[in-house]
């Protein structure tokens, strides 16, 4: 990573993106992406590829998901408190107290997930919040303070808190999910045209929208690009902190390596193929089983038209969900520099059928 990839992470992730509400995040992707690509288009949702070898027969996708889990407001009460419902995954257990911004036609407007104080509580009977128990406080006094601000039903809240380094190991931040994602299919776009690569193929970079509300971006996406095969990265669960249990969710861990999944989705001979580079590039790695769906915008495209074929690069990652999702930074090399290894060797003819 140089400085400019450095300065475009820090950017990319502490930017807001929630699902539905992409496009600045979009435009500063496209802005990093543009010196390393032929063309770009963004379809009608936000969906923003990158293109290089436009028109070759024979068509790839390396492929993440843009959005981020947030808040819609939902209910303004007459005292000026604000009731919320999810967009996304959001976690009501980790809402007290987390500072917000939401996000209006005037600017961002500050607040703040209020909570009673643990004096005023029945410990005995406390329990979980309900996403019906949160209220944003935004320092109004009525309902008609916080339309002011340019509040109003249909509004979108985020966290706010940004990325940091931790013990020169992690980064720590929120939306890493899968905004990292997006950033590392971004170094390969990079890495491919300052080692001046000729691929035989037409490479499709796409970062795609709503992934967060079941996968609608990819699966738009791939109907109008209908590529040979895919490649997607998302983010996987670090099994090793406490409460996970490792013979229900595997044995995963940040610093591991990327984390290669089997699945009905994903194409074994893809896989076998993506194994095969690993280990000829050294590249530590580890595997990961699912019984139906990968849950990610791999399912989309092995799907969604008559069957991509089509492979999963996962970055295990601590505290999904959260505004501390935390991942190794030698993961994040580890998964730009397979995506990287297995495009240059490539020859754009593969046919990764069973049966022939």
């Amino acid at each position: 990573m140089n400085e400019k990839s450095s300065e475009f992470l820090y950017t990319y992730l502490n930017n807001a993106s929630p699902t539905g509400f992409e496009s600045s995040g979009q435009q500063i992707w496209l802005d990093y992406l543009k010196p390393y690509i032929d063309d770009y288009f963004v379809d009608t949702y936000g969906t923003a590829v990158g293109v290089i070898n436009e028109g070759k027969p024979y068509k790839v996708v390396i492929e993440a998901h843009s959005d981020e889990i947030s808040w819609f407001v939902n209910y303004i009460s007459d005292d000026g408190y604000i009731y919320v419902i999810r967009n996304g995954g959001s976690d009501a257990v980790i809402a007290p107290s987390m500072r917000v911004n939401l996000h209006t036609k005037k600017g961002v407007v500050k607040g703040v997930f209020g909570w009673p104080a643990i004096h005023v509580r029945e410990l005995a009977k406390d329990t979980a919040p309900k996403v019906s128990d949160l209220t944003i406080d935004v320092g109004a006094t009525n309902k008609q303070e916080v339309h002011d601000m340019g509040i109003h039903v249909g509004t979108v809240a985020t966290f706010s808190d940004g990325l940091f380094e931790m013990n020169n190991r992690f980064y720590v931040g929120r939306a890493l999910d899968n905004r990292v994602g997006g950033f590392m299919i971004a170094e390969v776009a990079r890495l491919l045209d300052e080692n001046a690569v000729n691929l035989p193929f037409t490479l499709y970079i796409v970062n795609s929208v709503q992934e967060e509300i079941g996968l609608r971006g990819a699966e738009m996406i791939v109907r109008r690009l209908k590529p040979d095969l895919a490649i997607c990265t998302d983010v996987t669960h670090d099994t090793q902190s406490p409460m996970y249990k490792k013979k229900e969710q595997g044995d995963l861990k940040c610093g591991g390596g990327p984390v290669l999944c089997y699945g009905p989705a994903v194409q074994n001979n893809v896989l076998d193929m993506l194994i095969r580079v690993a280990e000829e590039k050294k590249i530590p790695f580890q595997r990961q089983a699912v019984s139906r769906s990968t849950g990610t915008d791999t399912d989309a495209f092995a799907y969604a038209t008559e069957g991509v074929a089509s492979a999963l690069i996962s970055l295990p990652l601590k505290y999904m969900h959260t505004t501390v999702e935390t991942v190794h930074k030698e993961d994040v090399q580890n998964v730009i520099t397979l995506m990287y290894e297995v495009l240059i060797q490539l020859k754009g003819d593969e046919d990764f059928r069973y049966l022939k």
